[in-house]
């Protein structure tokens, strides 16, 4: 979870790519994420995913915010990091699935379509239901390390 401090906390979300997002918005947002092989860590994971769903690489101090089992079981251990840039830039991985549905074409989709700053009471809005805690679980973390002014 990227963050950025002003007046509140904004968090960096990102909207999915694909045919059946595309006309979505609301409860469909989420921090980027992905899969992990064993073995793997899960901060080097997270910052892996991050760079390819975004085209940005963040550095600096991580911390831990927690996990959280989404609705379809999938189960998301998060981080935090203050970073800032421009959603603009946004270049993200592509996937390939059978576009239309029982066509037999193949099509190419970013992994995501587009990515955005929101306030925390504005992303409750967009992220994913599943995903909701963790945005109290950040702020606890950044109100507990006086990390900002919330």
């Amino acid at each position: 979870m990227v963050y950025r401090r002003g007046d509140e906390v904004d968090v960096f979300l990102v909207h999915p790519g694909g045919p059946f997002w595309v006309k979505k918005d609301e409860g469909s947002w989420s921090i980027p994420k992905g899969e992990y092989e064993e073995g793997e860590e899960s901060l080097d994971v997270a910052r892996r995913e991050f760079l390819e769903e975004t085209g940005f690489e963040v550095n600096g101090d991580f911390v831990e915010v927690g996990q959280i089992k989404q609705a379809g079981g999938k189960v998301v251990m998060a981080w935090a990091v203050e970073g800032d840039f421009d959603p603009a830039l946004l270049r993200s991985n592509t996937f390939e699935m059978e576009w239309p549905p029982r066509s037999g074409r193949m099509q190419k989709f970013p992994e995501v379509d587009r990515g955005e700053w929101f306030s925390v009471d504005a992303a409750r809005v967009k992220i994913l239901k599943s995903q909701e805690p963790l945005l109290d679980m950040l702020l606890a973390v950044l109100g507990s390390s006086g990390a900002a002014r919330i």
